[in-house]
């Protein structure tokens, strides 16, 4: 897991809820809030791996979960605490593959695409052992991550573009043999340039499906996002929800 002066430190912190607008608006935050409220249930205790600013968590108190977070980044949780409700969500700061938190789960969740954060395939598997552990019987671990969008590289290149225009401009560089990306973010502001490049270890919905095996978990559902369409071989996003076996 990337520590917060590699790449979530204050300067990312800062501008973090501004460079991922289009992620907290209403119609998007909505449907992602939804499901772990379910599945949590009346009452009961969410637990967040990333719980970053609080983008989903806030809202999820809000619906009257007990909700408690596990983040890298000391300042990405202090924005957190000065957010309205903030202070009455638990923030343990650490490794999310290898916190522990006090008590059991009805549910954990890691959203927008964070298991890749995890640029190690032992460091993810990690994640879910620790998912595991922190859940009740019959509690459910949930993830929303991309599908690895190979078919997008140009033939022989190794670089893909996801934003331009506007100051910025944003890159993937793969490296298909480590099963790594790194997402290269260059902008400019009143004439300052800044620079960031994170890298991740993308994987596949099978892959996880194994990890979530290892770790006494089972597939229950896999949709093509947060609103439930069907899974299918275009899709470039999958939400799945994995369950601890009861007893």
């Amino acid at each position: 897991m990337l520590d917060e002066d590699g790449c979530f430190g204050e300067s990312v912190a800062a501008s973090y809820d501004e460079s991922s607008a289009e992620m907290f608006d209403p119609r998007v935050v909505g449907p992602a809030v939804d499901l772990p409220a379910e599945l949590a249930g009346d009452g009961g205790r969410a637990l967040v791996f990333g719980v970053g600013t609080g983008r989903v968590a806030l809202p999820l108190a809000a619906r009257g979960a007990e909700v408690h977070g596990i983040d890298m980044s000391r300042a990405m949780a202090e924005r957190l605490r000065a957010e309205p409700g903030g202070d009455g969500i638990g923030v343990t700061i650490g490794d999310f593959a290898t916190a522990k938190v006090e008590g059991t789960f009805s549910v954990a969740y890691l959203v927008y695409d964070t298991i890749m954060n995890l640029t190690s395939q032992d460091a993810q598997v990690d994640c879910f052992r620790n998912a595991a552990v922190h859940l009740e019987p019959g509690g459910c671990f949930v993830v929303e991550v991309g599908v690895p969008d190979l078919r997008r590289l140009p033939p022989g290149q190794n670089a893909v573009p996801f934003r331009v225009g506007e100051g910025r401009l944003g890159f993937d560089l793969y490296d298909v043999a480590g099963q790594s990306v790194t997402s290269h973010h260059v902008s400019v502001r009143d004439g300052h340039g800044s620079y960031l490049a994170v890298p991740f270890r993308y994987v596949w919905p099978a892959e996880l499906d194994l990890m979530a095996r290892l770790a006494g978990m089972r597939l229950r559902e896999r949709w093509d996002g947060w609103t439930r369409e069907p899974f299918t071989s275009e899709s470039r996003r999958h939400v799945s929800v994995w369950e601890k076996a009861a007893g």
